[in-house]
């Protein structure tokens, strides 16, 4: 037993992701709407910084306690990466949790009552529980687990937005409200949440047909053990069709820049690539081959969240404001 066993349990590259999604919707996002619609940013670092910490702290719990109740799975699934039992006792794995979700909701209570928002207490204080059901029964029944972490997902994405406007209230009152500005970040950050939540939710069924073996010996009703595994395929395929129509929809009627440096990123950097994963969840017949198309789409939505920069360079090149405080990008 090891800090390296500690670590790896939490997914540390997962976690840096969340953390980075949070940071490039608060300053790729909600920044430049701010800044073009002429307002001050009331939120600062520090609250961004405990927002990150308590999602990264009830992820980092939550799992732990998704190995925590995996045991026997894994023991058939992926034996040699066991950690739970193996490299770190049940009980100590439980107190790891315990300590990792106190940490978490502790923090995002702090900033709840620093912004005076309930929403964001009742996010921090539902969300361990969501992660509790979904380890400890959710994830085993019928796309409920999917839908479950899909969702966890998106509201990852619109906790900055939810932040941000909790405190531009208490500055400005209900007067907020009359302005464009909170249908805006909310619009924008909603796009990003919803394109989170269909790839997690592709991604999650695709992880059960890496796991079918254990999830069969431990009468799971995951998608690929109830209609099988071919039309588990075809209804990713389906998703995948509905998440590319859905980017040049959204390319064609709601993204606002003139040229078509949107519409080559979308094609270039989503639309290929998920045609690419069509092909890989196609040919994928192992543990092994699913696995790497799970990993294929994890850079995927990376690829999407890194459009939040793309899109603060067009604000600032459209409304000649500042890019990162560096230069201002005039046409």
């Amino acid at each position: 037993m090891s800090i390296k066993s500690y670590l790896k349990i939490v997914r540390l590259p997962d976690l840096i992701f969340i953390a980075f999604i949070q940071y490039a919707m608060y300053r790729a996002i909600i920044i430049p709407l701010l800044m073009t619609g002429g307002f001050d940013d009331i939120s600062n670092y520090v609250h961004l910084g405990l927002l990150i910490l308590s999602t990264v702290f009830i992820a980092a719990g939550g799992y732990v306690l998704n190995d925590y109740f995996d045991v026997k799975i894994d023991r058939i699934n992926r034996p040699d990466k066991m950690i739970v039992d193996q490299e770190i006792p049940r009980r100590k794995a439980m107190i790891y949790y315990q300590i990792l979700t106190a940490i978490g909701i502790i923090c995002g209570l702090i900033l709840s009552w620093w912004a005076k928002s309930f929403t964001l207490a009742l996010i921090f204080i539902i969300t361990p529980g969501l992660l509790w059901f979904y380890s400890s029964s959710y994830k085993r029944q019928l796309l409920i687990g999917n839908l479950v972490v899909a969702f966890l997902s998106a509201i990852c994405i619109l906790l900055p937005s939810i932040m941000e406007l909790a405190f531009l209230k208490i500055q400005y009152g209900n007067l907020i409200y009359q302005t464009p500005l909170p249908k805006k970040i909310y619009s924008w950050t909603s796009g990003f949440a919803f394109f989170a939540f269909l790839c997690t939710f592709i991604r999650e069924i695709i992880k059960d047909m890496e796991d079918i073996e254990g999830d069969k010996e431990l009468e799971c009703r995951t998608l690929p053990i109830v209609w099988g595994v071919q039309k588990t395929k075809n209804l990713i395929y389906l998703l995948i069709i509905f998440v590319i129509v859905s980017l040049m929809l959204t390319n064609n009627f709601l993204i606002p820049f003139q040229g078509t440096f949107t519409l080559k990123y979308i094609i270039f950097g989503l639309v290929i690539p998920f045609f690419c994963l069509a092909f890989l969840i196609a040919k994928s017949k192992s543990q092994k081959d699913f696995h790497q198309a799970a990993t294929f789409l994890k850079i995927i939505m990376l690829i999407g969240v890194l459009y939040s920069f793309v899109f603060y360079f067009l604000e600032a090149k459209e409304f000649d404001i500042p890019f990162f405080n560096v230069f201002i990008s005039s046409q």
